[in-house]
């Protein structure tokens, strides 16, 4: 039996508004377990990551086990199980740009960030730093990716300076 909208079946802490999108997001795709995938992109771009609470309410919507969701959810690196920042950028560390010095660029933008040993988001949930094996763009390494948007050259500078033109265009809305 697959779960229905019309039903309170969203646990207290989604917002009714959230988890509805949830349920638009179901809808436009007719609830067809074989668009698992692009189901669970568009949950993500809701709520920057998939919620154990969601993905459940996905799989019984679906007619889905809540294990083979967390499967495909888990399997492939495009899904986050864990809450990102606002921003994200990501670093490339591939063969091109490690050999262009990528991680005193990678240092500068942690330190800048303010993320401390094993931390990829920052406490005010405004960043998130992520190292990538290869973004494809090796003839402008070394490259960073911030928010879908392509840096090549970098340099620690730049890269902290990337940072510090974010927070500005934040504080200026």
């Amino acid at each position: 039996m697959t779960a229905t909208c019309t039903s309170p079946a969203a646990p207290a802490a989604t917002a009714p508004e959230r988890f509805a999108r949830v349920c638009a997001i179901l809808d436009q795709h007719g609830r067809d377990p074989a668009r698992l995938i692009p189901i669970l992109q568009e949950v993500q771009e809701e709520y920057r990551f998939l919620p154990r609470e969601v993905m459940a309410y996905v799989a019984t919507s679906l007619g889905l086990s809540p294990a083979k969701v967390y499967g495909v959810a888990s399997f492939y690196a495009h899904f986050a199980l864990v809450p990102k920042g606002r921003h994200v950028i990501k670093l490339c560390d591939g063969t091109a740009c490690h050999v262009k010095d990528s991680i005193p660029i990678l240092e500068a933008i942690r330190k800048r960030v303010g993320l401390k040993d094993g931390q990829v988001t920052s406490d005010d949930m405004q960043f998130t730093v992520e190292t990538v094996s290869c973004l494809g763009a090796c003839g402008l390494a070394p490259v960073v990716v911030c928010d879908e948007e392509v840096h090549g050259g970098m340099t620690p500078a730049k890269g902290a300076a990337l940072v510090d033109a974010i927070r500005a265009k934040e504080a200026a809305k």
